[in-house]
């Protein structure tokens, strides 16, 4: 667990920022190119813990006598299990935001097709939509429990 928090903390450090020039058009060139490289270095990473995963526990998979130790064990591989379906899950979402950059449709809101803004999508890469119609979803979201 630890190791995940530091390694996300670990991909902001060495993260630049975009610096977009004056004049620049929204969603240039360079700017989609910024983001690809972000999005496959966040991809990469999480490939790389699957793998550390898969490999600490065939390691680390024992037999334990004491039911307390097998206990502990099986707890720790769940939530393992379920920190890796969380990322596989991110993992599709991350690929499905690549292939929006390769179709020129990446950077606009879903709903209301403003720009979502540069330092939200730095924030948030795979966002789809802007902060208005995300809060104004979180609402509705709250209001109605679906």
């Amino acid at each position: 667990m630890a190791n995940t928090a530091e390694k996300a903390r670990e991909r902001f450090t060495n993260f630049t920022p975009y610096e977009a020039k004056k004049g620049e058009e929204y969603m240039s060139p360079e700017m989609l190119q910024h983001f690809r490289e972000l999005l496959m270095q966040w991809r990469q990473e999480l490939m790389e813990e699957v793998d550390r995963t898969m490999h600490h526990m065939q390691e680390d998979a024992a037999n334990y006598a004491d039911p307390s130790d097998r206990a502990s064990q099986e707890e720790e591989f769940s939530l393992e299990l379920r920190t890796r379906d969380r990322e596989r899950k991110l993992i599709k979402k991350i690929d499905k935001t690549i292939d929006r950059i390769d179709k020129d449709d990446y950077g606009f809101c879903d709903q209301c097709g403003v720009e979502i803004g540069i330092r939200r999508l730095e924030a948030r890469p795979t966002a789809t939509l802007c902060i208005d119609c995300k809060t104004l979803a979180e609402i509705r979201e709250r209001q109605t429990g679906i």
